[in-house]
């Protein structure tokens, strides 16, 4: 009975942990039905045209061009690119590629993904997909695991005929991302998001105050907001189980009480 009794309190427990876990979590930053996706990109890492992840963004450039886009990216984020390239009815073997950096301009490894693709003499289109490593919250400095903030996104072609450049493309381009949660979670936090301070604009026409591109598109209660991930559950599940380990060993191990070879007046 008592080890029912202890039972029940620990699965009590774990549901008043699991709790807010469910209700602290959120989804990752969707694309809502106010904001236009734009259609255009940038040329350059501070005119890259912004974009919300769930958005579908459009653009429309020649060969030769570069391409650039910029979106954010909180902790426990795993972010995937797809890109798709529209090209001319006539061309030569084209090789596209995909590039992605973080804030710091560092170039940001695929952990899976076709980021390189050849398009062979009369295709009409090549996909493109970068799988990026889960965003952490904190990193030693030396090292270049992705942290929270804004990613930019590069288009280019590679290898181009001389009698392919400038000839008109299309090109599309999607970021969304799965929330890994806990089980990336590291100790520690980064103070602020990697936020380019260089790249501002106008809150308003008529106002001379500015803001940092990508800075409101955090959730409401800021970037990487709150203490609370779903590690916190199975640690605490981890620790029920040790407990009841630890309590079930006893009783097996502690007899029924007096050993009946020892006489009853010893």
């Amino acid at each position: 009975m008592r080890i029912t009794r202890v039972f029940g309190a620990a699965l009590l427990a774990l549901g008043i942990a699991a709790g807010p876990a469910a209700a602290d979590s959120s989804p990752s930053p969707s694309a809502s039905a106010d904001d236009a996706a734009p259609t255009r990109a940038g040329t350059s890492f501070r005119t890259a045209a912004e974009i919300r992840q769930g958005q579908q963004a459009t653009a429309s450039g020649s060969t030769g061009d570069y391409l650039y886009w910029s979106f954010p990216a909180d902790t426990g984020q795993r972010p995937t690119v797809e890109a798709t390239v529209k090209l001319p009815a006539a061309h030569g073997a084209q090789t596209w590629q995909i590039d992605v950096y973080d804030g710091l301009r560092r170039r940001q490894a695929c952990q899976y993904g076709a980021a390189t693709r050849t398009a062979e003499q009369g295709a009409s289109t090549v996909d493109l997909a970068c799988v990026l490593r889960t965003v952490r919250g904190w990193s030693e400095p030396w090292g270049d695991d992705p942290l929270p903030g804004t990613y930019y996104v590069r288009l280019t072609a590679l290898d181009l005929g001389s009698a392919d450049l400038g000839k008109p493309v299309g090109a599309e381009i999607r970021v969304d991302s799965k929330d890994i949660g806990g089980a990336a979670a590291v100790d520690g936090s980064l103070g602020k998001p990697l936020v380019p301070g260089i790249a501002v604009k106008s809150e308003s026409a008529g106002s001379g105050s500015k803001t940092a591109v990508l800075s409101s598109f955090g959730s409401d209660d800021g970037w990487s907001s709150g203490w609370w991930s779903d590690r916190w559950v199975w640690t605490a599940i981890g620790g029920v189980l040790a407990a009841l380990a630890g309590i079930g060993g006893y009783a097996l191990t502690r007899g029924t009480g007096r050993p009946s070879r020892v006489p009853p007046n010893v």
